[in-house]
C-alpha cells in the first residue's frame, strides 16, 4: 500500500511540477536525446520503455538517478551508458521524474 501511495504521489507531483514539453526540453538540453527517444530506442531505450519497466517500483527514482549519474550497463543490453555527472542534481531529479511519469 505504501508503494502505491508513493507512486501516486510521485505521479501527481510530476504532473504539477512541470509540463511535458519542459521535461523534453531539459532532456534535449542535457544531451539525453542523443541516445534516447521518447518512444523509441536510439542507442539506449526509449523513455517510455524505461517508465514501463520501472512502473510501480517505489525505488525507481533513486535507482535511475544513480544510473544516470554513474552510468551503467547490462540492464538494456551490452552498450554501456556513460556517466552523466555533469547534469545538475535538480535537473536530474526533474528528468527522472518526467521519465517515470511517462515522458511525452
Amino acid at each position: 500500500m505504501k508503494k502505491l501511495v508513493m507512486a501516486a504521489a510521485l505521479t501527481a507531483l510530476a504532473g504539477s511540477a512541470f509540463a511535458d514539453s519542459d521535461g523534453l526540453a531539459l532532456a534535449k538540453k542535457s544531451g539525453c536525446t542523443a541516445c534516447h527517444g521518447v518512444s523509441n530506442k536510439i542507442v539506449g531505450p526509449g523513455f517510455n520503455d524505461v517508465a514501463a519497466k520501472y512502473k510501480g517500483n517505489a525505488g525507481a527514482p533513486a535507482t535511475l538517478t544513480a544510473k544516470v549519474k554513474s552510468g551503467g550497463s547490462g540492464v538494456w543490453g551490452p552498450v554501456p551508458m556513460p556517466p552523466q555527472a555533469q547534469v545538475k542534481d535538480d535537473d536530474l531529479k526533474t528528468l527522472v521524474t518526467w521519465v517515470l511519469a511517462g515522458a511525452k
